[in-house]
């Protein structure tokens, strides 16, 4: 048995994953790959008063614990480390290679404007031309514009920039670099060119001596450092270039096309959690108008492929509406709530999951009566009734994005959209997996659940050479893992309600 860490950070908690293959019979095709949770932790945040940050440092220490767990468990049949986490927060070394100020958090009020500011100084559509990437508050290069007109005495004795995955990969073995995963959510990146778009950042003012090495994903960053084998257990462990980005992650461990026989159309991935993320695998970024306008982006993923992505709103709302009736004293499992949505009556009304209001927490079921009203359908009053509204709309939106897909695809590359591959927590909604299907038109292979740590854990394994690549640890994935087949049902009551859809969220 060889043993594989995955070290999984998500906004609000991160863990340890161990992935366990069996390597008894000496060949590559393995036959199974068993996750096992070794420490599971919170990720502290601080409002301060200057800003939003994260505790880096305890996110690391809980790392090095997690490791050792496993060290402490599996011994020598630990192979190797690799990291993801969420995209585009970083932190700015000095000369002697130390942070210059604790990492602030995608959501800190400091970019707030700069949209706008890098619109004058480069242009938003050149941007999207170069980058791929549309104007968001989150984006590294306007929190770095920020800093840009502030002033920032970071910025300026900065001799490195890492993101998140990059400082903890550099602690942990003592090598600078920035992997392209996650370099690619920056909008500072060029899908086209593969290296860092310098007309951008030139263009915003950010010091160009910042941008290091970009390391490919798949590639080994090192090892770990001598002085942390006594807090880890053992010594020289390969730190591997996982896809650093969680959703690069989540597209690898989906296990696209491993059960397609129609290799001529394009495999569509659903990242599905409280946010879904929708998109395809290409060769090339598509950086046109049309594809910007329509709200894609392009970032990179395993093998040097394009994630060509769409946001949607995923179980937020359903999320919201339980949290908001327990807090209410009613306090609902995710069962009890699916079997009260499917007890509802079908279609009764519809919702833009995408609205601006749904996008805060609060009275979600208040939230959902009141944009029915105010587009004129029927106001539901019943929990099922609330439910079945927001799982059938975000399944209607899933079509939407599909058929904008569809056409960007077609236009570009002159290929169809073959099946639907979900992965993520959010498949265990089976109503929703199963309207998914119904709205989208096509079958919906779910799974695994486990998505972003597989991906991960696949990564490392192609990396060490213990697999020849990543559609065979696909295929490893699809093996040791429940997959369940969902076949469109009632084809034409759904198109039907697609047109009906349509007319309310823009109406």
């Amino acid at each position: 048995m060889k043993v594989y860490l995955a070290v999984d950070l998500g906004a609000g908690s991160g863990r340890v994953m161990a992935g366990k293959s069996d390597f008894s019979d000496g060949h590559s095709d393995r036959e199974y790959l068993e996750l096992e949770e070794l420490n599971r932790f919170e990720n502290n945040n601080a409002e301060l008063p200057s800003g939003y940050y994260w505790d880096i440092l305890g996110l690391y220490n809980n790392i090095l614990d997690g490791i050792r767990k496993g060290v402490d468990k599996y011994g020598d049949a630990v192979q190797s480390i690799g990291i993801d986490t969420w995209g585009c927060d970083f932190g700015l070394l000095s000369r002697n290679k130390t942070l210059l100020a604790i990492p602030r958090q995608y959501r800190d009020p400091r970019s707030e404007g700069m949209d706008e500011e890098a619109d004058k100084l480069v242009g938003q559509d050149r941007i999207y031309s170069l980058t791929g990437i549309s104007p968001a508050f989150y984006n590294t290069s306007e929190h770095l514009l920020a800093q840009v007109k502030g002033d920032s005495t970071s910025l300026a004795n900065a001799v490195n920039l890492l993101f998140i995955s990059d400082i903890l990969g550099y602690w942990l073995t003592g090598e600078l670099a920035n992997e392209r995963t996650i370099a690619s959510t920056s909008q500072l990146y060029s899908p086209a060119t593969r290296d860092w778009a310098w007309e951008v950042i030139d263009g915003l003012g950010i010091p160009r001596k910042i941008f290091g090495k970009i390391n490919d994903t798949g590639s080994i960053l090192g090892t770990t450092r001598p002085d942390l084998d006594g807090k880890i257990g053992k010594s020289g462990i390969k730190v591997v270039n996982a896809p650093q980005h969680d959703t690069a992650s989540a597209v690898a461990g989906i296990p696209i096309g491993a059960s397609s026989k129609d290799k001529e159309a394009m495999d569509v991935w659903i990242s599905s959690g409280t946010w879904s993320i929708m998109g395809v695998e290409l060769p090339d970024p598509i950086l046109t108008k049309e594809a910007r306008d329509a709200g894609f982006a392009n970032e990179t993923g395993v093998d040097g492929t394009i994630r060509f992505l769409k946001n949607i709103s995923g179980l937020w709302m359903i999320q919201e509406c339980r949290r908001h009736w327990a807090v209410e004293g009613e306090d609902y499992g995710f069962a009890a709530l699916a079997q009260l949505a499917s007890e509802a009556d079908a279609f009764t009304a519809f919702v833009d999951s995408d609205d601006a209001v749904f996008s805060s927490p609060g009275d979600m079921p208040k939230k959902i009566q009141d944009y029915c009203e105010r587009t004129g359908q029927p106001i539901p009053q019943k929990k099922g009734t609330i439910l079945r509204i927001a799982s059938e709309s975000i399944a209607l939106k899933y079509r939407l994005v599909f058929d904008q897909l569809a056409e960007l695809v077609k236009g570009q590359f002159g290929k169809e959209l073959g099946k639907v591959y979900m992965g993520g927590g959010g498949i265990q909604n089976e109503m929703l997996t199963q309207n998914a299907a119904n709205a989208i038109g096509r079958e919906v292979v779910a799974g695994p659940i486990e998505a972003t740590s597989c991906g991960n854990l696949i990564t490392q394994m192609v990396a060490l050479g213990d697999l020849p690549d990543t559609n065979a640890g696909r295929e490893l994935i699809l093996r040791s893992n429940k997959i369940k087949n969902y076949l469109p049902i009632e084809a034409t009551t759904w198109e039907t309600q697609v047109e009906r859809f349509k007319s309310i969220i823009n109406n």
